[in-house]
Protein backbone atom coordinates (compact mmCIF):
# COMPACT_ATOMS: atom_id res chain seq x y z
CA UNK A 1 0.00 0.00 0.00
CA UNK A 2 2.60 2.27 0.73
CA UNK A 3 4.14 1.73 -2.80
CA UNK A 4 0.65 2.54 -4.19
CA UNK A 5 0.40 5.69 -1.74
CA UNK A 6 3.69 6.27 -3.57
CA UNK A 7 2.35 6.32 -6.42
CA UNK A 8 -0.07 8.61 -6.01
CA UNK A 9 1.72 11.21 -4.56
CA UNK A 10 5.39 11.40 -6.81
CA UNK A 11 4.17 9.72 -10.38
CA UNK A 12 0.26 10.00 -10.68
CA UNK A 13 0.12 13.16 -8.24
CA UNK A 14 1.75 14.40 -10.91
CA UNK A 15 1.38 13.28 -14.27
CA UNK A 16 -2.41 13.20 -13.71
CA UNK A 17 -2.76 16.67 -13.57
CA UNK A 18 -0.70 17.69 -16.43
CA UNK A 19 -2.06 15.42 -18.46
CA UNK A 20 -5.34 16.87 -17.48
CA UNK A 21 -4.35 20.26 -17.65
CA UNK A 22 -2.63 19.82 -21.39
CA UNK A 23 -5.31 17.63 -22.86
CA UNK A 24 -7.49 20.00 -21.59
CA UNK A 25 -5.79 22.91 -23.11
CA UNK A 26 -5.59 20.86 -26.79
CA UNK A 27 -9.07 20.06 -27.05
CA UNK A 28 -9.96 23.54 -26.48
CA UNK A 29 -7.45 24.81 -28.93
CA UNK A 30 -8.62 21.77 -31.92
CA UNK A 31 -12.32 22.60 -30.88
CA UNK A 32 -11.75 26.29 -30.82
CA UNK A 33 -13.70 26.40 -27.26
CA UNK A 34 -16.54 26.06 -29.17
CA UNK A 35 -18.64 25.62 -25.71
CA UNK A 36 -17.78 29.33 -24.40
CA UNK A 37 -17.35 31.29 -27.59
CA UNK A 38 -21.16 29.86 -28.91
CA UNK A 39 -23.05 29.49 -25.91
CA UNK A 40 -26.03 29.84 -27.40
CA UNK A 41 -26.03 26.80 -29.72
CA UNK A 42 -24.85 24.45 -26.98
CA UNK A 43 -28.16 25.42 -25.51
CA UNK A 44 -29.77 25.04 -28.84
CA UNK A 45 -28.12 22.04 -28.92
CA UNK A 46 -29.05 20.69 -25.22
CA UNK A 47 -32.66 21.64 -25.89
CA UNK A 48 -33.32 20.39 -29.49
CA UNK A 49 -35.84 17.56 -28.83
CA UNK A 50 -34.72 13.18 -29.90
CA UNK A 51 -36.79 10.25 -31.14
CA UNK A 52 -38.79 8.63 -28.85
CA UNK A 53 -38.35 5.39 -27.59
CA UNK A 54 -35.55 3.43 -25.19
CA UNK A 55 -33.49 5.49 -22.80
CA UNK A 56 -33.80 9.40 -23.97
CA UNK A 57 -30.73 11.14 -23.64
CA UNK A 58 -32.06 13.48 -20.68
CA UNK A 59 -32.19 10.14 -18.69
CA UNK A 60 -28.78 9.15 -19.85
CA UNK A 61 -27.91 12.37 -18.70
CA UNK A 62 -29.46 11.47 -14.70
CA UNK A 63 -27.44 8.00 -14.98
CA UNK A 64 -24.04 9.67 -15.56
CA UNK A 65 -24.73 12.44 -12.99
CA UNK A 66 -26.24 9.79 -10.84
CA UNK A 67 -22.74 8.25 -10.89
CA UNK A 68 -20.40 11.59 -9.78
CA UNK A 69 -23.30 13.40 -7.84
CA UNK A 70 -21.91 10.99 -4.83
CA UNK A 71 -20.31 11.82 -1.17
CA UNK A 72 -17.25 13.29 -3.76
CA UNK A 73 -19.28 16.60 -3.67
CA UNK A 74 -19.74 16.20 0.46
CA UNK A 75 -16.68 13.99 1.77
CA UNK A 76 -14.12 15.40 -1.35
CA UNK A 77 -14.38 18.87 -1.81
CA UNK A 78 -13.63 18.67 2.53
CA UNK A 79 -10.96 16.05 2.19
CA UNK A 80 -9.55 18.33 -0.50
CA UNK A 81 -9.83 21.12 1.76
CA UNK A 82 -8.75 20.11 4.89
CA UNK A 83 -5.08 18.56 2.99
CA UNK A 84 -4.31 21.12 0.00
CA UNK A 85 -6.13 24.14 1.94
CA UNK A 86 -8.47 26.38 -0.09
CA UNK A 87 -6.72 26.69 -3.35
CA UNK A 88 -7.43 23.39 -3.95
CA UNK A 89 -11.12 24.33 -4.97
CA UNK A 90 -9.18 27.07 -7.85
CA UNK A 91 -7.90 23.88 -9.67
CA UNK A 92 -11.20 22.43 -8.80
CA UNK A 93 -12.43 25.06 -10.83
CA UNK A 94 -9.59 24.65 -13.23
CA UNK A 95 -9.31 21.62 -13.94
CA UNK A 96 -13.44 20.70 -14.38
CA UNK A 97 -13.35 23.95 -17.08
CA UNK A 98 -10.86 21.89 -19.48
CA UNK A 99 -12.17 18.79 -18.35
CA UNK A 100 -15.67 19.76 -19.93
CA UNK A 101 -14.35 19.45 -23.50
CA UNK A 102 -12.78 15.72 -22.39
CA UNK A 103 -16.19 14.98 -21.79
CA UNK A 104 -17.39 15.77 -24.56
CA UNK A 105 -14.81 14.14 -26.73
CA UNK A 106 -15.26 11.01 -24.84
CA UNK A 107 -19.07 11.16 -25.06
CA UNK A 108 -18.66 11.73 -28.79
CA UNK A 109 -16.31 8.67 -29.41
CA UNK A 110 -18.66 6.22 -27.07
CA UNK A 111 -21.74 6.80 -29.13
CA UNK A 112 -19.58 6.60 -31.90
CA UNK A 113 -18.45 2.91 -31.36
CA UNK A 114 -21.05 1.47 -29.72
CA UNK A 115 -22.41 -1.94 -30.17
CA UNK A 116 -25.88 -3.70 -29.59
CA UNK A 117 -25.66 -5.82 -27.17
CA UNK A 118 -28.13 -8.05 -25.47
CA UNK A 119 -30.91 -5.97 -26.72
CA UNK A 120 -29.64 -2.66 -24.95
CA UNK A 121 -27.06 -0.46 -26.43
CA UNK A 122 -23.63 -1.27 -24.93
CA UNK A 123 -20.38 1.36 -25.08
CA UNK A 124 -17.62 3.36 -23.26
CA UNK A 125 -14.27 3.55 -23.57
CA UNK A 126 -13.32 -0.06 -23.56
CA UNK A 127 -15.06 0.17 -26.90
CA UNK A 128 -13.07 3.23 -28.68
CA UNK A 129 -10.36 2.46 -27.55
CA UNK A 130 -10.38 -1.21 -28.89
CA UNK A 131 -11.39 0.52 -32.18
CA UNK A 132 -8.71 3.16 -32.15
CA UNK A 133 -5.98 0.45 -33.00
CA UNK A 134 -8.10 -1.41 -35.28
CA UNK A 135 -6.35 -0.50 -38.61
CA UNK A 136 -2.51 -0.71 -37.33
CA UNK A 137 -2.31 -2.76 -34.17
CA UNK A 138 -5.35 -4.40 -32.88
CA UNK A 139 -3.56 -6.32 -30.16
CA UNK A 140 -2.62 -3.12 -28.50
CA UNK A 141 -6.04 -1.40 -28.89
CA UNK A 142 -7.59 -5.10 -27.38
CA UNK A 143 -4.78 -4.56 -24.88
CA UNK A 144 -5.61 -1.10 -23.61
CA UNK A 145 -9.41 -2.34 -23.96
CA UNK A 146 -9.15 -4.83 -21.08
CA UNK A 147 -6.45 -2.88 -19.16
CA UNK A 148 -9.05 -0.39 -18.59
CA UNK A 149 -11.70 -2.66 -18.08
CA UNK A 150 -9.76 -3.98 -15.21
CA UNK A 151 -9.06 -0.85 -13.22
CA UNK A 152 -12.98 0.61 -13.88
CA UNK A 153 -14.06 -2.51 -11.96
CA UNK A 154 -11.54 -2.08 -9.16
CA UNK A 155 -12.82 1.87 -9.22
CA UNK A 156 -16.17 0.57 -8.85
CA UNK A 157 -15.87 -1.81 -6.10
CA UNK A 158 -13.95 0.91 -3.95
CA UNK A 159 -14.54 4.06 -4.69
CA UNK A 160 -17.92 3.79 -6.52
CA UNK A 161 -18.92 1.37 -3.72
CA UNK A 162 -16.97 1.40 -0.49
CA UNK A 163 -16.58 5.05 -0.23
CA UNK A 164 -19.66 6.20 -1.12
CA UNK A 165 -21.75 3.36 1.59
CA UNK A 166 -19.41 3.84 4.39
CA UNK A 167 -20.20 7.66 4.19
CA UNK A 168 -24.05 6.99 4.20
CA UNK A 169 -23.21 4.46 7.06
CA UNK A 170 -21.28 7.12 9.02
CA UNK A 171 -23.43 9.50 8.36
CA UNK A 172 -26.78 7.63 9.48
CA UNK A 173 -24.97 6.26 12.68
CA UNK A 174 -23.76 9.70 14.26
CA UNK A 175 -27.16 11.35 13.45
CA UNK A 176 -29.54 9.28 14.63
CA UNK A 177 -27.51 6.22 16.11
CA UNK A 178 -28.48 3.74 13.15
CA UNK A 179 -26.46 0.95 12.92
CA UNK A 180 -24.26 0.49 9.89
CA UNK A 181 -24.75 -2.74 9.34
CA UNK A 182 -28.12 -2.15 8.95
CA UNK A 183 -27.45 0.57 6.59
CA UNK A 184 -25.27 -1.59 4.23
CA UNK A 185 -27.70 -4.61 4.37
CA UNK A 186 -30.72 -2.33 3.44
CA UNK A 187 -28.29 -0.24 1.18
CA UNK A 188 -26.96 -3.61 -0.71
CA UNK A 189 -31.00 -4.82 -0.98
CA UNK A 190 -31.86 -2.01 -2.93
CA UNK A 191 -28.73 -2.10 -5.41
CA UNK A 192 -29.30 -5.92 -6.17
CA UNK A 193 -33.24 -5.00 -6.74
CA UNK A 194 -32.46 -1.58 -9.12
CA UNK A 195 -29.19 -3.36 -10.94
CA UNK A 196 -31.00 -6.93 -11.75
CA UNK A 197 -32.94 -4.09 -14.40
CA UNK A 198 -30.18 -3.63 -16.29
CA UNK A 199 -29.50 0.06 -18.05
CA UNK A 200 -33.31 0.69 -18.21
CA UNK A 201 -34.13 0.38 -14.92
CA UNK A 202 -31.03 1.77 -13.40
CA UNK A 203 -31.93 4.70 -15.66
CA UNK A 204 -35.67 5.23 -14.20
CA UNK A 205 -34.22 5.14 -10.60
CA UNK A 206 -31.94 8.05 -11.26
CA UNK A 207 -34.25 10.34 -13.35
CA UNK A 208 -36.21 10.47 -10.24
CA UNK A 209 -33.36 10.86 -7.83
CA UNK A 210 -31.09 12.99 -9.42
CA UNK A 211 -33.46 15.91 -10.21
CA UNK A 212 -35.00 15.62 -6.74
CA UNK A 213 -31.79 15.72 -4.59
CA UNK A 214 -29.61 18.27 -6.59
CA UNK A 215 -32.45 20.98 -6.09
CA UNK A 216 -33.33 19.98 -2.51
CA UNK A 217 -29.19 20.35 -2.09
CA UNK A 218 -29.23 23.92 -3.95
CA UNK A 219 -31.74 25.09 -2.51
CA UNK A 220 -30.40 24.44 1.33
CA UNK A 221 -26.52 25.46 0.36
CA UNK A 222 -27.80 28.85 -0.60
CA UNK A 223 -30.20 29.37 2.59
CA UNK A 224 -26.71 28.14 4.27
CA UNK A 225 -24.57 30.62 2.13
CA UNK A 226 -26.85 33.75 2.50
CA UNK A 227 -26.73 33.43 6.75
CA UNK A 228 -22.55 34.35 6.24
CA UNK A 229 -23.10 36.23 2.66
CA UNK A 230 -21.20 39.19 3.46
CA UNK A 231 -18.07 37.13 3.88
CA UNK A 232 -18.21 35.51 0.60
CA UNK A 233 -15.87 37.50 -1.02
CA UNK A 234 -13.49 36.85 1.52
CA UNK A 235 -13.68 33.48 1.44
CA UNK A 236 -13.21 33.51 -2.88
CA UNK A 237 -10.08 35.77 -2.42
CA UNK A 238 -8.12 32.93 -0.11
CA UNK A 239 -9.38 30.20 -2.53
CA UNK A 240 -7.58 32.61 -5.74
CA UNK A 241 -4.80 33.22 -3.46
CA UNK A 242 -3.87 29.94 -1.74
CA UNK A 243 -4.07 28.10 -5.12
CA UNK A 244 -0.36 30.07 -6.35
CA UNK A 245 1.29 29.57 -2.75
CA UNK A 246 3.97 26.61 -1.37
CA UNK A 247 2.95 24.54 1.50
CA UNK A 248 4.55 26.17 4.63
CA UNK A 249 6.60 29.01 2.61
CA UNK A 250 3.67 31.21 1.45
CA UNK A 251 6.31 31.47 -1.09
CA UNK A 252 4.39 32.32 -4.56
CA UNK A 253 5.41 29.14 -6.86
CA UNK A 254 5.54 30.48 -10.18
CA UNK A 255 8.65 30.71 -10.06
CA UNK A 256 9.59 26.55 -9.84
CA UNK A 257 7.57 24.36 -11.95
CA UNK A 258 8.51 21.20 -10.15
CA UNK A 259 7.01 22.68 -6.71
CA UNK A 260 4.12 24.02 -8.84
CA UNK A 261 2.97 20.16 -10.04
CA UNK A 262 3.69 18.84 -6.68
CA UNK A 263 1.73 20.86 -4.38
CA UNK A 264 -1.33 19.90 -2.77
CA UNK A 265 -3.67 22.49 -3.88
CA UNK A 266 -2.76 21.50 -7.43
CA UNK A 267 -2.80 17.59 -6.78
CA UNK A 268 -5.78 17.69 -4.28
CA UNK A 269 -7.61 20.09 -6.61
CA UNK A 270 -7.35 18.31 -9.58
CA UNK A 271 -7.91 14.50 -8.05
CA UNK A 272 -10.54 15.28 -5.86
CA UNK A 273 -12.99 17.61 -8.78
CA UNK A 274 -11.64 14.11 -11.32
CA UNK A 275 -13.34 11.59 -8.21
CA UNK A 276 -16.10 13.83 -8.42
CA UNK A 277 -16.94 14.79 -12.08
CA UNK A 278 -14.80 11.68 -13.55
CA UNK A 279 -14.52 14.20 -16.51
CA UNK A 280 -11.31 12.31 -18.62
CA UNK A 281 -11.50 9.05 -16.92
CA UNK A 282 -13.60 6.83 -19.46
CA UNK A 283 -16.38 5.75 -17.06
CA UNK A 284 -19.17 8.23 -17.64
CA UNK A 285 -19.56 7.38 -21.33
CA UNK A 286 -21.07 3.77 -20.36
CA UNK A 287 -24.34 5.62 -19.15
CA UNK A 288 -24.27 8.31 -22.18
CA UNK A 289 -24.08 5.59 -24.53
CA UNK A 290 -27.08 3.82 -23.54
CA UNK A 291 -28.74 7.04 -24.78
CA UNK A 292 -31.28 6.74 -27.65
CA UNK A 293 -29.75 9.11 -29.94
CA UNK A 294 -28.13 9.64 -33.42
CA UNK A 295 -26.47 12.78 -32.53
CA UNK A 296 -23.11 11.95 -30.72
CA UNK A 297 -22.57 15.61 -30.22
CA UNK A 298 -25.48 16.50 -28.44
CA UNK A 299 -25.11 13.82 -26.15
CA UNK A 300 -21.54 15.56 -25.94
CA UNK A 301 -23.33 18.57 -25.24
CA UNK A 302 -25.19 16.89 -22.72
CA UNK A 303 -21.54 15.61 -21.03
CA UNK A 304 -20.61 19.41 -20.51
CA UNK A 305 -23.54 19.82 -18.95
CA UNK A 306 -22.60 17.16 -16.41
CA UNK A 307 -19.46 18.32 -15.51
CA UNK A 308 -21.15 22.09 -15.04
CA UNK A 309 -23.60 20.93 -12.52
CA UNK A 310 -21.45 18.48 -10.62
CA UNK A 311 -17.85 20.60 -10.26
CA UNK A 312 -19.03 24.50 -10.85
CA UNK A 313 -22.36 24.11 -8.91
CA UNK A 314 -22.71 21.77 -6.13
CA UNK A 315 -18.74 21.52 -5.23
CA UNK A 316 -18.43 24.90 -5.31
CA UNK A 317 -21.25 25.18 -3.24
CA UNK A 318 -20.19 22.45 -0.33
CA UNK A 319 -16.74 24.16 -0.68
CA UNK A 320 -18.31 27.87 0.35
CA UNK A 321 -19.74 26.27 3.37
CA UNK A 322 -17.48 24.41 5.09
CA UNK A 323 -15.02 27.93 4.59
CA UNK A 324 -17.70 30.15 5.64
CA UNK A 325 -17.97 28.13 8.82
CA UNK A 326 -14.39 27.16 8.88
CA UNK A 327 -13.56 28.36 12.41
CA UNK A 328 -15.88 25.68 13.50
CA UNK A 329 -14.92 22.66 11.51
CA UNK A 330 -11.03 23.09 10.81
CA UNK A 331 -10.52 20.55 13.78
CA UNK A 332 -12.19 18.02 12.20
CA UNK A 333 -9.95 17.64 8.91
CA UNK A 334 -9.66 13.65 9.85
CA UNK A 335 -13.29 13.33 9.63
CA UNK A 336 -14.31 15.39 6.05
CA UNK A 337 -17.65 13.80 6.21
CA UNK A 338 -18.63 14.96 9.79
CA UNK A 339 -16.62 18.31 8.71
CA UNK A 340 -19.29 18.36 5.89
CA UNK A 341 -22.63 17.82 8.24
CA UNK A 342 -20.98 20.41 11.24
CA UNK A 343 -20.03 22.83 8.74
CA UNK A 344 -24.03 23.14 7.62
CA UNK A 345 -25.33 22.90 11.05
CA UNK A 346 -23.10 25.88 12.06
CA UNK A 347 -24.67 27.66 9.79
CA UNK A 348 -28.29 26.71 9.65
CA UNK A 349 -28.85 24.98 12.85
CA UNK A 350 -29.74 21.27 13.81
CA UNK A 351 -31.96 20.30 11.41
CA UNK A 352 -29.49 20.88 8.70
CA UNK A 353 -27.74 17.85 9.56
CA UNK A 354 -30.49 15.58 9.05
CA UNK A 355 -31.03 17.27 5.87
CA UNK A 356 -27.21 16.70 4.85
CA UNK A 357 -27.89 12.79 6.56
CA UNK A 358 -31.21 12.49 3.73
CA UNK A 359 -29.16 13.93 1.27
CA UNK A 360 -26.05 11.64 1.80
CA UNK A 361 -28.43 8.50 1.30
CA UNK A 362 -29.67 9.67 -2.06
CA UNK A 363 -26.55 10.94 -3.59
CA UNK A 364 -24.89 7.42 -2.31
CA UNK A 365 -27.63 5.35 -3.40
CA UNK A 366 -28.19 7.11 -7.05
CA UNK A 367 -24.40 6.62 -7.31
CA UNK A 368 -24.33 2.72 -6.06
CA UNK A 369 -27.06 2.20 -8.54
CA UNK A 370 -24.68 3.79 -11.25
CA UNK A 371 -21.45 2.36 -10.43
CA UNK A 372 -23.25 -1.56 -10.36
CA UNK A 373 -23.61 -0.89 -13.85
CA UNK A 374 -20.37 0.30 -14.67
CA UNK A 375 -18.67 -2.59 -12.82
CA UNK A 376 -21.47 -4.82 -14.39
CA UNK A 377 -20.28 -3.22 -17.72
CA UNK A 378 -16.17 -4.17 -17.13
CA UNK A 379 -16.87 -7.17 -16.09
CA UNK A 380 -18.90 -7.90 -19.46
CA UNK A 381 -16.01 -6.84 -21.64
CA UNK A 382 -13.90 -8.19 -19.48
CA UNK A 383 -15.14 -12.01 -20.17
CA UNK A 384 -16.78 -11.45 -23.54
CA UNK A 385 -20.07 -10.06 -24.40
CA UNK A 386 -20.57 -12.99 -26.84
CA UNK A 387 -19.82 -15.39 -24.16
CA UNK A 388 -22.38 -17.76 -22.98
CA UNK A 389 -21.36 -16.92 -19.39
CA UNK A 390 -22.01 -13.02 -19.93
CA UNK A 391 -25.45 -13.01 -18.18
CA UNK A 392 -23.97 -15.41 -15.35
CA UNK A 393 -20.88 -12.99 -14.51
CA UNK A 394 -22.99 -10.06 -14.78
CA UNK A 395 -25.08 -11.47 -11.73
CA UNK A 396 -22.10 -12.61 -9.92
CA UNK A 397 -20.39 -9.18 -10.34
CA UNK A 398 -23.82 -7.40 -9.08
CA UNK A 399 -23.56 -10.23 -6.17
CA UNK A 400 -20.29 -9.38 -5.42
CA UNK A 401 -20.72 -5.90 -5.55
CA UNK A 402 -23.96 -6.10 -3.23
CA UNK A 403 -21.64 -7.95 -1.02
CA UNK A 404 -18.89 -4.92 -0.66
CA UNK A 405 -21.59 -2.56 0.38
CA UNK A 406 -21.72 -4.53 3.40
CA UNK A 407 -18.50 -4.80 4.00
CA UNK A 408 -17.69 -1.56 3.67
CA UNK A 409 -20.54 0.10 5.63
CA UNK A 410 -18.87 -1.72 8.83
CA UNK A 411 -15.17 -1.06 7.74
CA UNK A 412 -13.67 2.02 7.60
CA UNK A 413 -12.36 2.85 3.89
CA UNK A 414 -8.63 3.89 4.80
CA UNK A 415 -6.61 2.43 2.03
CA UNK A 416 -9.57 2.29 0.04
CA UNK A 417 -8.92 5.87 -1.26
CA UNK A 418 -6.14 5.42 -2.10
CA UNK A 419 -7.08 1.98 -4.53
CA UNK A 420 -9.75 4.49 -5.28
CA UNK A 421 -7.10 7.24 -6.45
CA UNK A 422 -4.62 4.95 -8.18
CA UNK A 423 -7.34 3.26 -10.03
CA UNK A 424 -8.88 6.25 -11.76
CA UNK A 425 -5.45 8.12 -11.98
CA UNK A 426 -4.18 4.82 -14.36
CA UNK A 427 -7.37 4.88 -16.10
CA UNK A 428 -7.35 8.74 -16.80
CA UNK A 429 -3.71 8.38 -18.62
CA UNK A 430 -5.12 5.66 -20.93
CA UNK A 431 -8.01 7.45 -21.37
CA UNK A 432 -6.87 10.79 -22.40
CA UNK A 433 -3.90 9.46 -24.42
CA UNK A 434 -6.47 7.70 -27.07
CA UNK A 435 -8.96 10.83 -26.95
CA UNK A 436 -6.08 12.32 -28.51
CA UNK A 437 -5.22 10.23 -30.72
CA UNK A 438 -9.10 10.37 -31.80
CA UNK A 439 -9.30 13.67 -31.77
CA UNK A 440 -9.85 14.13 -35.35
CA UNK A 441 -13.40 12.53 -35.47
CA UNK A 442 -14.20 14.19 -32.30
CA UNK A 443 -13.53 17.46 -34.59
CA UNK A 444 -15.65 15.90 -37.38
CA UNK A 445 -18.49 15.37 -34.98
CA UNK A 446 -18.09 19.13 -33.66
CA UNK A 447 -18.37 20.80 -37.20
CA UNK A 448 -21.37 18.76 -37.94
CA UNK A 449 -22.72 20.14 -34.67
CA UNK A 450 -22.12 23.84 -35.31
CA UNK A 451 -23.82 23.51 -38.97
CA UNK A 452 -26.75 21.92 -37.36
CA UNK A 453 -26.68 24.40 -34.70
CA UNK A 454 -27.11 27.10 -37.32
CA UNK A 455 -30.47 26.07 -39.18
Amino acid sequence: MKLLEFCNTYLLGVAVPLCLLVAGVFFMIRLRAFPFCHPVRLIKTVMRREQKGGISPLRALSMALAGVLGVGNLVGVSAAIAVGGPGAIFWMWVSATLAMLLKYAETVLALRHRRMQGGEMRGGAMYYMEDAFRGSRPWLGRGIALVFAALCFVDAMSMGCVVQVNAMAGAWQGAFGIPAIWTGALTALLVFIVGLGGAKRVSGATERLVPLMTLGFVIVSLAAIATRASAVPGVLKSICVCAFQSEGTGQGMLGGVGGFLLSRALRLGTMRGLLSNEAGCGTSPMAHAAASTDDPAKQGCLGIVEVFVDTHLLCTMTALVVLLAWDKVSALGDAPMLMTLRAYEALLGPWAGAFLCVAVLLFGLATLFCWSHYAGAACLYLVGEGSRHAELARRLCLFLYCAFCVVGAICAPGSVWTVADFSIGCMTLLNVAVLCRMHREVEGATRGLMVRAER
